[in-house]
This record gives structure tokens, sequence and C-alpha cells, in this order.
């Protein structure tokens, strides 16, 4: 059912039904915590990046990948909502207020070319469009990697291995305006292990960036977690 003010095709209902992510996070990854109370106060991080700390510097993420806003996501990638991008940038505009606080622009994680050429439109593009910083199109995907659902966390890093590179359209002058020795806001729709974030924050950094931010509208369990929760 359309909901004008919300202008997409989604209602009042449904957005209220979204469960958004909420403090205590990981200053990492922005994951949620379970309680400051079992949490290093020093640390402040997840077990995940003590184990693993990755390359990106902090993370924030909106909600989580399930129910309402996993449809909505959907509809928005696959059935062409583009509409949608408008709340969605909302969401993403209030959990990375901080984040954006700073951040000399913003990129958008890219789309392989016939992907999206099947697609239509980057949803990445779409959202790094909403949140009102500069959009600099930083990066391309070299080659067409099969999708990450249903893949480990090391079949997800294998995947996305080279994948990435600095975009062969981006100037020089602009390489060096956006980039060197600047705060980066890395945004893409959907984080699960982070083997995609992490690859494209390794080619911007190596292009100089000096900090690299995450945002991302949801998180979505990775398959290890998601099979322990269900089984």
């Amino acid at each position: 059912m359309l909901d004008a003010p919300l202008g997409g095709p989604v209602c009042r209902a449904c957005w209220s039904a979204v469960r958004l992510c909420t403090p205590p996070f990981c200053r990492t990854c922005g994951d949620p915590l379970p309680s400051w109370r079992v949490v290093s106060l020093a640390l402040e991080q997840c077990a995940r990046c003590r184990r693993h700390p990755p390359l990106f510097h902090a993370g924030r993420t909106a909600g989580e990948y399930e129910g309402t806003l996993r449809d909505i996501l959907q509809a928005f990638k696959y059935d062409d909502r583009r509409a949608l991008a408008r709340p969605l940038g909302a969401l993403l505009r209030a959990a990375g207020a901080d984040l954006l606080r700073g951040a000399d622009c913003v990129v958008p994680v890219p789309l392989h070319a016939w992907r999206r050429l099947g697609r239509g439109f980057n949803q990445a593009d779409a959202l790094a469009r909403q949140l009102g910083a500069p959009v600099v199109r930083a990066l391309s995907r070299t080659r067409a990697t099969p999708p990450q659902t249903g893949l480990t966390a090391a079949a997800r890093r294998h995947n996305v291995r080279g994948a990435f590179r600095i975009s062969p359209l981006l100037s020089r002058r602009a390489r060096a305006r956006w980039l060197a020795a600047r705060t980066v806001l890395l945004v893409d729709d959907v984080r699960t292990t982070g083997a995609t974030l992490s690859a494209c924050a390794a080619v911007l950094l190596d292009a100089g960036a000096r900090e690299v931010r995450i945002l991302t509208v949801a998180r979505a369990a990775p398959p290890a977690a998601a099979a322990t929760r269900t089984a």
C-alpha cells in the first residue's frame, strides 16, 4: 500500500516494524553489543573485531536484515522500487550521523557493469546520494563475483579478493582531492561478514585514504551464526 509521506510502496505500519539496531555498539564495526556489563569499556569491541581487526576504522548499520527490512531491501534492489532510496537514506542518516560528521566524501560499493546493466541501477549509489555529502564513485569491480549469499566468511573473503580497484574513470586530480589523506565513508545496503567492505577499504587505503568508515542499511547474521540460531 502506498504511503505518500514515505515516498515509496511501503505502509507506515511496515516501516514501524523495522527492527533498528540499538546501543551499545562495537566501536569498530558498529554491531550491537549484548550489554555494557559484559564488554570491556576499554575495548568496546565485539569478539570478532578483537580476533580479526578489520581494515575499516568505524562502522554502523541501521537495522537487522530480517522481516520487514529484508523485504523492503529486496523490493528496492530486485523489483526496481527506486523510490525506497529516500526513506532508506533517512535510516542511514540517522544511524550514521557520527560517521558522516567529518567524512570528506561518500563512496558507494560498486556493482560489476553487467550486474548493474541487468538491475538497472546500483543500490549502494542510490543510497549514497541520500546522505548529503559529496558522492565519489572511486571504485570499480574488476570481475563479476558470484553472489555472497550462503558462503562462509572465509569463502566470502576469497570470493572478493582482488575484485575491486580504483575506478579508471577517476582522474588523478579527483583522486588527490577526495582520497589522499581523506576520511571516506563507504556505503552499501547489507553487511554480513564485512568481506566486501573490507576488500573495498583495502583499495581505498592503498590509494591514500587516511580513514575508511562503513555505513549499511542492514546487517545479516553470518551463515554459521544463522544456522546455529535456527537449529
